[in-house]
């Protein structure tokens, strides 16, 4: 190795011990062509099922224990964040299908898709700043709207089935 090269890679070593570098993910960026948005649906279910129990969720009284009401913040804070997890998950996997997947001759074939994934990306901001089950269910609907789409330029026909979750919905899949 050359002194230059020692002397460079000293350098790229010191750099790293005072500033490490961030890890860095991606879903693959080979590309290795493997994308469902199953995980999107999935994640707008829960921000359905969240705002679900929310809205279950029974007050305590005014003159409950402090601990009856601590316990009713701390399920709403778990809720909420849950909610909101899942709300950037719909996000996340819509974004990656869109920018690692999607392509013109895809845009050709389903040229309202880049209408719709900036819906998705607004309806999922708006179900996580909301405890409305409209504003979750549009969202499901979306995602939904979503996949029989990515099916579709994949050449696949879509049904629906039953997602037997608590939250009920459905789930689109290839047929």
């Amino acid at each position: 190795m050359s002194a230059f090269a020692r002397l460079r890679a000293g350098f790229v070593e010191l750099r790293d011990a005072v500033l490490p570098p961030e890890p860095v993910y991606a879903h693959c960026d080979i590309p290795c062509g493997i994308y469902d948005p199953h995980e999107a649906q999935i994640a707008a279910l829960t921000v359905l099922r969240m705002d679900q129990l929310i809205g279950e969720a029974v007050m305590p009284p005014t003159d409950a224990k402090p601990e009856d009401r601590a316990a009713y913040v701390a399920k709403l804070a778990r809720y909420a964040l849950v909610k909101e997890q899942h709300a950037e998950r719909v996000k996340h996997e819509v974004r990656v299908i869109w920018g690692d997947y999607i392509t013109a001759d895809h845009l050709k074939q389903v040229p309202q898709l880049p209408d719709l994934v900036t819906k998705i990306l607004k309806q999922a901001s708006k179900a996580r700043q909301s405890t409305t089950l409209a504003d979750a269910q549009e969202l499901l609907k979306q995602v939904q709207e979503f996949a029989e789409l990515f099916w579709q330029t994949k050449g696949a026909k879509t049904r629906r089935q039953p997602s037997l979750q608590k939250s009920g919905g459905e789930l689109v899949v290839p047929a």
